[in-house]
Parts: structure tokens; sequence; C-alpha cells
């Protein structure tokens, strides 16, 4: 199977503009995101997609990869969708699975990536998505964080802002995971998602994973060896700065 990862990225997040280009150990985010990428086993090509002349010179200061798209997408699966079609004119070539990683998930472990991958050799998953372990009962309980449950075989039941499973019995030993913004599709479902009308709960939770499976499809879940913390807040880039100067893989691209 041929593999892309995207990673759609722009300046204008509502909570913290530029995080994408805000240094994180002298490389901006994206970088680390894009070296990551890179490092991975099993994937052919990474690019990043974005709307932004800053992001767009980064990538290609570093001979990155990079695609200009529309400055309208409000989801990151609308701007993936929409560099997936640059990219395969430009290739002349068709991918079999699509990973979107989010550009501001600077600590994800390549080896993650790969196993996204391998979940693809079943035949019946056609969505990977990333989780990891929330570290601590506060992270849990942010709404900002979007918290899942899932089976005995690791297939997403439901995503949800609120604490799942509920602490109303006890905080002690509950499996508090949460989603981590690095999905793959197989190139039909990708498809198929961006054909989709937004869903009732995907509206409520705003969580647009809930679309899939209220049309009865199935997520695999993959979890992360290490924790992560997607970047919003000029806190948290602090937080993932200190995690990276000690992370081992950051030394094989800085």
């Amino acid at each position: 199977m041929k593999t892309l990862l995207v990673i759609p990225v722009r300046m204008g997040s509502s909570r913290f503009y530029g995080k994408p280009m805000k240094n994180i150990c002298g490389i901006p985010m994206v970088g680390h995101c894009y070296y990551r990428a890179k490092l991975a086993q099993g994937i052919d090509d990474v690019y990043v997609a974005t709307c932004d002349d800053e992001i767009f010179n980064y990538v290609k200061s570093i001979s990155g990869n990079v695609v200009m798209t529309s400055d309208q997408h409000e989801r990151a699966t609308d701007r993936t969708a929409e560099a997936v079609e640059h990219i395969e004119k430009e290739r002349g070539c068709q991918y079999d699975i699509i990973i979107m990683l989010q550009g501001d998930e600077p600590m994800v472990a390549p080896p993650s990536l790969s196993e996204m991958v391998s979940g693809f050799d079943q035949p019946d998953v056609d969505i990977v998505n990333i989780i990891s372990e929330f570290q601590s009962y506060e992270a849990f309980a942010d709404v900002n964080n979007v918290k899942v449950v899932f089976d005995k075989n690791m297939s997403a039941l439901y995503f949800s802002r609120e604490t799942i499973p509920s602490p109303w019995k006890s905080r002690d030993n509950l499996p508090k995971y949460m989603q981590v913004g690095i999905i793959a599709f197989r190139r039909e479902a990708l498809n198929w998602f961006q054909d989709q009308e937004e869903t009732a709960l995907e509206r409520i939770e705003s969580v647009d994973m809930n679309r899939v499976l209220e049309n009865g499809r199935k997520i695999q879940l993959v979890i992360n060896p290490n924790a992560t913390l997607g970047v919003d807040t000029p806190e948290e880039l602090e937080i993932v700065e200190d995690w990276l100067a000690k992370d081992p893989v950051t030394a094989q691209y800085s």
C-alpha cells in the first residue's frame, strides 16, 4: 500500500495565533512534526498543507514538501482532502492510505505512525486514530481535550469532551484516554467522510470522528507509547519544549 502523510496547518489559530511557527528547541513546531513524520517507517511521502506564506516558505527552506491550500477551510480534514488532490496530481499517482498529522502534535512518536499503517493490514479497518493516556485528572476534565472510550478490540465506541468513562463512582483506575490529532484513512474512507453531512453528536461534541461512528463505521485505535500533548496555549508550548529537549528522537533531526 502506498502511504501519504499530510500535515494540515495554518497560522490563524483562535486560541494561539501563529503557533505552528513558534520555536521549540530552536525548531518551529511544524518542523518537529515534519521531521518526526519523515522518521516513521512505512510512509512513502510527507507533505505540509497550508494557506500561509510563512509556513510555506519555512518548509521550502528545509527542503520539505509543501502545498498551498485554500484559506477557507474550517476543519483539518477538509484541508487534507484538498492537499491530497494536489499531491496526487503532482506525483502522478494515487495513495492507498492517507495519514493526517495535525501541526500542533510535535510529540508524536514515529513508531506510532508506522503502527497506524500496519493497522490497515486488517481488511475491515478503514480509519485509524492515535490516542494517548492522560497524565492528570485536570487534563482529563479539560473540555479542550477530547476523550475516547473503546471496546476490547481497540475499536472506538464514542468521543466526548466530557469525562468518559464517568468518574461518578471513583476517580481511581479509570481508563483515561485522549484523542490525538493524528488520523489515518483509506483513500476511499477519506472520500466517504468528506461526502457525509455533519451529524448530531459530531455537532454537539464538536468532534468530527463521531460522524464516522454515527454512520456505523469502525475506527481502530492505536495507543501512543509516550504521553503526548497538542499545543493550544503558550503554557503547553513550554511543557512540550521541556519534553522534546529530553526526547532522544529529537536528537535524530535537531
